[in-house]
């Protein structure tokens, strides 16, 4: 596997603006880098080898740096709400929460992966294969 992280915090604060993921500590960054990489990992089932890519490929730590920037934003995000900081108001049977466009969590789907990633996907391997052979 290529050596980790393939990003760094600095790349992912340079890529944002988004005040909340600036603000992040590098401690806190490293490890949503590391779960962008492991699910980067996970979704095209390829390690990334040092023998077939010397480079981690540009598309890749794109997808990374995506990734680690919407784990970051959904992590200060919950923060948030946790704390009370959100807007809240409840009539009778009907209450509502308003968010800042920042703290709305994008789904992994909607950040367009595929198209960065797909290239790079890797058949999974369909299990154990017996064959019997016998004589005729």
């Amino acid at each position: 596997m290529a050596s980790r992280p393939w990003v760094t915090p600095t790349e992912v604060k340079a890529y944002t603006e988004i005040k909340a993921v600036k603000e992040r500590t590098d401690d806190k960054l490293r490890v949503d880098i590391s779960r962008a990489e492991k699910y980067v990992i996970k979704y095209t089932n390829n390690t990334f080898s040092d023998t077939e890519y010397p480079l981690i490929p540009s598309d890749v730590k794109n997808a990374v740096i995506l990734l680690a920037e919407n784990y970051a934003r959904s992590a200060c995000a919950s923060s948030r709400s946790s704390r009370g900081e959100n807007k809240s108001e409840t009539f009778d049977d009907y209450s509502y929460t308003a968010y800042t466009s920042a703290e709305i969590s994008e789904e992994k789907g909607d950040l367009d992966l595929g198209y960065l990633l797909d290239e790079f996907k890797k058949e999974k391997p369909r299990g154990n294969i017996i064959l019997r052979v016998t004589k005729l």
